[in-house]
């Protein structure tokens, strides 16, 4: 793989300050959403979303697709939702007498699923399926997914009435998880006095970047450099999530009940390396891969029944795990 010249990562560069100031030009606040957002683009994965309703998760899709002149689509997740609904089916024409297929919405560049935990688990199961395959099979033909292709899966905390959990080795597909906070008081007050002055009627942006450079940022981010000393930093991280009895305190190990799988590992790779890119470095730095760790490893780890009684976070004990392990 060739190396990250000076001029391509000066391109990167220009293209994601594009994106970004699209992004801000429409939504207030959320940069920790935007980062993800692009981290999960440049590394190709996916992205699951966690928060109460009106954080603005689907404006944020929807405008970024807009930026980079990507189709989007969206999925309103309910129990009644069939995998066909999603993917597609075949319609038949009595006209003709014959069958003709209809992609889904998934065929398209950025798919938000939202609410992806009221589906059915026979949906959920189909929508991840072609997330990790990238194609889907209608009728016998396979369609590939188009590239760049990325899905935003959202849940709702707080109304688990009626809903699907998705299973932990479903969990495992999605590169990131990203937890929203509610808006400041400053950031939502310069929301108000956006709507008060009409600045916020239309959602869309005019395109600032091309899918061409989407590509272009992908390869940027594959090419950045890791140091050996940072992969064995991150294997000895996700072994400690394994084997937390042996390198944790005794009161935070007992919260762990399973650790990450070898895509933990992987993601924090990816995430890394397109986190130095979006910092304008070529090479990976330990603060890259600290930077990423509650977004890697909060849907990895498996709690046990007491931390979940004892209201621990996800997040708390990702901290003590990187707080028991030397930085290179």
């Amino acid at each position: 793989m060739s190396q990250l010249s000076p001029h391509d990562l000066e391109r990167a560069t220009t293209i994601i300050a594009a994106v970004e100031g699209a992004f801000a030009s429409k939504v207030v606040g959320q940069r920790t959403l935007l980062r993800s957002l692009l981290i999960t683009v440049m590394a190709r994965g996916h992205v699951l979303l966690e928060s109460v309703p009106g954080l603005a998760k689907t404006l944020s899709a929807s405008v970024l697709s807009s930026a980079v002149a990507a189709s989007f689509s969206r999925v309103q997740c309910t129990p009644d939702l069939l995998p066909s609904d999603i993917i597609g089916t075949q319609v038949y024409d009595p006209r003709t007498a014959t069958f003709s297929t209809q992609l889904g919405p998934v065929h398209a560049h950025f798919v938000l699923l939202d609410e992806i935990n009221r589906s059915s688990a026979k949906t959920q199961s189909a929508m991840l399926e072609a997330m990790q395959e990238r194609q889907t099979t209608i009728g016998g033909v396979t369609h590939r997914l188009p590239d760049p292709f990325l899905v935003l899966a959202t849940q709702n905390p707080i109304d688990e009435e009626g809903t699907y959990v998705l299973p932990q080795a479903q969990m495992d597909r999605f590169l990131l998880k990203e937890v929203l906070r509610h808006p400041s008081p400053h950031e939502e007050a310069q929301m108000l006095r956006r709507i008060a002055d009409g600045a916020l009627r239309d959602s869309s942006v005019d395109p600032v970047a091309s899918l061409d450079d989407v590509v272009f940022l992908q390869s940027v981010a594959d090419r950045a450099h890791v140091d050996e000393s940072i992969l064995r930093y991150v294997v000895e991280i996700v072994n400690i999530t394994r084997d937390p009895g042996a390198f944790l305190p005794a009161e935070t190990a007992r919260y762990v009940e399973h650790g990450a799988s070898p895509r933990g590992a992987i993601a924090f790779l990816q995430a890394a390396r397109a986190a130095a890119v979006l910092d304008g470095r070529d090479h990976v730095r330990p603060e890259d891969v600290v930077g990423v760790r509650h977004q890697v490893l909060r849907h990895r780890l498996v709690l046990t029944f007491e931390a979940v009684a004892a209201k621990v976070s996800p997040d708390d004990v990702v901290d003590a795990v990187f707080a028991a392990v030397r930085t290179p």
